[in-house]
């Protein structure tokens, strides 16, 4: 199939809708199309195809891509988006559901930007990044797994409770909101469309 995109006067790539400037053509893209059965199925199910997409959405990018910053003031990079949603699985499943004494990765107690302000071009912090997040992935697979009730509370540090099934929903919502961002960074960078 022929690439649908041309460039426009400023070199930018004039983006089309076609299959060859998508992340992945449908027949090779490795999430569901939906079809759960049940409650645990369904949230585990979408949540595993958000995590899925931020993959997608990183894919054959080097460490300069990866690192690039989206546009001034802000400091959000693919990079950033992947060692934030590290800290973010580390947090909700270690801390909250599993009572954990886990200090954050990226970031002092103090600090919120750590995540994006060390995402920076090397190779070496990619791969840490990559290798951090799909160990608290797989922490959080496991961890829901093994608790049978979805009922089942976890205690956020100001004392509040919130239940397994409430943070999986929320865990859709948060991948959802930068698998967002991601599209628009992903695009900037060689205008890759999101689906």
């Amino acid at each position: 199939m022929a690439d649908a995109r041309t460039s426009t006067e400023n070199g930018q790539a004039d983006p089309q809708f076609a299959w060859s400037n998508m992340f992945v053509h449908p027949d090779a893209d490795p999430r569901s199309d939906g079809g759960f059965e049940g409650e645990r199925e369904t949230l585990v199910g979408y949540l595993r195809d958000q995590r899925l997409t931020l993959e997608l959405k990183c894919a054959d990018l080097d460490a300069e891509q990866m690192a690039r910053r989206s546009v001034p003031p802000s400091k959000m990079s693919l990079l950033g988006l992947v060692r934030h949603l590290a800290e973010v699985e580390r947090g909700w499943f270690r801390r909250v559901m599993a009572g954990q004494d886990a200090p954050k990765h990226y970031s002092p107690p103090d600090e919120r930007d750590g995540a994006f302000d060390g995402a920076v071009a090397d190779p070496a912090v990619v791969a840490e990044a990559w290798s951090t997040w799909r160990a608290e992935v797989a922490f959080a697979e496991e961890l829901v797994a093994a608790t049978a009730d979805l009922g089942t509370r976890g205690r956020m540090s100001d004392g509040a409770e919130i239940s397994l099934r409430e943070l999986l929903v929320h865990m859709i919502e948060e991948y959802a909101r930068h698998n967002g961002h991601a599209d628009l960074l992903r695009e900037r960078i060689d205008g890759r469309v999101g689906q």
